[in-house]
């Protein structure tokens, strides 16, 4: 099957002579697992800081603005009550935007919680009756959030008060959700808006690659294993002119997006989770420097040379061969880097096409290489968005940020084979998962409503 994409501009995938292999560490190569959920020993034990996948996109319906989310608290079943799933209090949630390339957050978007808990020793319940409001008496215990715009000249609070939209409980307690969830849509100073509450788990996949590569023949494939399932999500949409260096999006179109998750603790807080690219943690890092690489910040990826050998020797490339037969490309894999490390651009590497490097930002300084996610916000939205994204000529897709309907699964998998560099799909290697269960919303913030129906049906 050949990529529908110019093979000069997009294939040959590589990176400059000058990045050798000191030069960089930590960045999305090996791949076939969920998005951060339950990725690393400490936070699989904390699930309220658990964050478990982040999205970057033009909006489809606003092209002059961008649209960021970021999951957190995973495999939420939607019976699992009494107390269901809120935000942790005491603790710091970011989304943070690097616009200049030195891989130091220039914008942060920080939320922070606190509970209004009415329940006392009165009652177990969540709510006493049918919750048609935010404000509704029966609803008995809520969330309220912070959220600052924090830059290296100061913090401004964007939202002083704002209402999580609750779990949804069930028929019987929310018989409206949607309208729960639209009373939860805040209006930002300056233009944008922002949601704090529970959502579909829009990332769709199957699980089983951890049964020795979907079963060892290619037959544990086709189930979405995080179907019915829900998760907590922080939106925001903005003008692109908000986040782009200088505030120019035309001069300075290229962000990169992570988000992390700050406990406090008894010195002050701690990072305890990070995410930017899809599937990093799981399979990139070995299991003992998993809880390192949640720890880390992206300005110090560069200076991490135990993790260099993960990427330039990718695990799952030599799984992939030993397993199936399908020939590993040559190490090291320099071809990979330029995709998830620096970004995508002529200067950067052979890639003979400019796409999201924050290189390609006219008053960017040096480029520090780091693991994050890249968005161009001057690509225009896809009318008919392609699942593969790049990989398939649709450069709105990933790895040009992240998408609602991208499947970074399938992506990944192709790049690891060596489909980036040989300009052809490998056949018949996919998860067979190609969309969510659920539709995606055709307006902020795009993901779909949380269910409220038991996974287990049996």
């Amino acid at each position: 099957m050949e990529l529908r994409i110019n093979r000069r501009a997009l294939v040959g995938l590589g990176v400059a002579a000058a990045l050798t292999a000191s030069s960089f560490a930590v960045l999305r190569t090996d791949t076939g697992a969920a998005s951060s959920h339950r990725e690393a020993p400490a936070i699989l034990a904390d699930p309220l800081h658990d964050n478990t996948d982040v999205y970057a996109f033009v909006s489809p319906d606003k092209a002059d603005t961008v649209t960021l989310l970021a999951n957190w608290v995973p495999f939420q079943e939607p019976h699992g009550g009494p107390n269901f799933y809120p935000f942790a209090t005491k603790s710091r949630y970011n989304v943070k935007i690097d616009n200049n390339g030195d891989a130091k957050p220039d914008i942060t978007y920080q939320w922070t919680f606190r509970d209004e808990d009415r329940r006392g020793t009165t009652t177990f319940l969540y709510n006493n009756g049918p919750v048609t409001s935010l404000d509704d008496q029966n609803l008995l215990y809520r969330q309220r959030y912070t959220l600052k715009r924090i830059t290296p000249g100061g913090s401004r609070t964007l939202v002083s008060n704002g209402i999580v939209a609750p779990s949804n409980v069930g028929p019987a307690s929310m018989p409206d959700y949607g309208t729960l969830r639209k009373q939860a849509i805040t209006s930002l100073p300056g233009g944008g808006k922002a949601l704090a509450g529970q959502s579909d788990e829009a990332f769709f996949l199957d699980l089983r690659v951890f049964d020795l590569l979907y079963g060892g023949d290619l037959s544990e494939v086709g189930q979405d294993t995080t179907r019915g399932y829900n998760v907590n999500t922080l939106a925001i949409q903005v003008p692109a002119s908000d986040l782009a260096l200088k505030g120019d999006a035309k001069r300075n179109p290229v962000i990169g997006v992570w988000s992390t998750t700050d406990k406090q603790g008894p010195n002050g807080f701690v990072q305890v989770s990070r995410l930017g690219n899809p599937l990093v943690n799981e399979v990139v890092a070995p299991a003992g420097l998993k809880d390192a690489f949640n720890a880390l910040p992206p300005a110090k990826d560069a200076d991490e040379p135990a993790l260099v050998k993960r990427v330039t020797d990718p695990e799952v490339s030599r799984l992939l061969e030993s397993i199936y037969g399908i020939k590993a490309p040559a190490t090291p894999r320099n071809d990979l880097v330029e995709i998830f490390l620096t970004g995508i651009a002529k200067g950067n590497g052979p890639i003979m096409a400019d796409l999201n490097s924050q290189t390609l930002n006219k008053d960017a300084g040096k480029l520090r290489p780091a693991e994050m996610l890249r968005l161009n916000m001057s690509i225009p939205p896809t009318k008919d968005p392609n699942r593969l994204g790049v990989l398939a000529g649709d450069l709105q897709g990933f790895p040009n940020g992240r998408r609602l309907s991208d499947d970074v699964v399938d992506i990944e998998l192709q790049a690891l084979a060596g489909a980036a560099q040989s300009g052809k799909l490998v056949p018949g290697l996919t998860d067979k998962v190609d969309r969510n269960d659920k539709p995606f919303l055709t307006t902020f913030p795009y993901i779909p409503l949380p269910g409220n129906v038991a996974v287990n049906q049996r």
